[in-house]
């Protein structure tokens, strides 16, 4: 009886996920046409390709871009999300102003940070009117605004699950802690952040994973001068229309997230979790 039921959720994996994954796989080991598409012969070019200088470079920009990401989320989600699990009645309205920006668009969301952050912008304008700058800065197309960007849309992903950590943590370990004496920076750091670390695993886990597969944000932010593999990736099967090397990119950023994954939940902390 188990089986039938859960026929569904395999048909469904096998034909969502499982095929789309075999069909990419099986491009990565064909050879680009001559007017795209792919053909015979099978070959493993596309991932000796990616063994050059200027593809490894690409791989090692997203991973730290994506960990700079991770780490900037943290370190401004964990006190927003303590925060907001102490707000008591208005614990509801701060949640409702962090999923506020899930009401847009990602994509205008992305958009209005290029109004507030070129020459023309909100920020230049600004600093340009109270005579604090001679000239407009360059806020726009590098890494910078590709991190602004990261953060900006990815931060509701950490503070949720933190949240969902912290709301259920005992205030009575806390009254303990501090009846034995402990100063409120060492409740912070002995009591809450290692109460806390559920809720940094996964929203480390939700955070750097789309954060190392981003595309739209360094196409948009980054103006083709800070590219991710993402964007390698985008281009290949579209302006390039080299879908043996874009699917053997695709893999491998696929097996970087799975090894990254499986690292963690290996990990001391995930071990203790458990």
């Amino acid at each position: 009886m188990r089986r039938w039921f859960l026929m569904p959720a395999r048909l469904w994996m096998a034909l969502f996920f499982a095929a789309p994954l075999a069909i990419i796989c099986a491009y990565s080991l064909l050879t680009r046409g001559d007017y795209g598409g792919v053909e015979r012969p099978w070959t493993v070019e596309s991932f000796t390709r990616l063994a050059d200088p200027l593809y490894l470079a690409i791989f090692w920009r997203s991973l730290w871009i994506a960990f700079l990401a991770t780490a900037l989320c943290a370190l401004l989600g964990f006190p927003l999300a303590l925060f907001i699990s102490r707000a008591g009645l208005r614990r509801n309205l701060y949640l409702q102003l962090v999923l506020l920006p899930f009401w847009t668009s990602f994509l205008v969301r992305t958009y209005a940070w290029l109004f507030i952050l070129r020459d023309t912008g909100l920020i230049n304008t600004l600093l340009t009117r109270f005579h604090l700058i001679d000239g407009p800065l360059p806020l726009l197309y590098n890494d910078g605004a590709v991190l602004l960007g990261l953060v900006y849309n990815f931060l509701p992903f950490f503070v949720l699950p933190m949240y969902a950590t912290l709301e259920r943590l005992d205030p009575a370990l806390l009254e303990a802690a501090a009846d034995l004496g402990a100063r409120p920076f060492a409740v912070l750091w002995r009591v809450v952040i290692p109460v806390s670390a559920p809720g940094f695993v996964a929203g480390s886990v939700l955070v750097f994973i789309p954060c190392l597969g981003a595309y739209l944000t360094p196409d948009l932010l980054g103006g083709g001068k800070s590219v991710m593999l993402g964007n390698l990736v985008q281009n290949q099967f579209t302006t390039a229309r080299d879908w043996p090397f874009g699917s053997a990119a695709s893999l491998v950023l696929m097996l970087a997230s799975a090894v990254i994954l499986s690292a963690l939940m290996r990990s001391r902390i995930a071990r203790e979790l458990v």
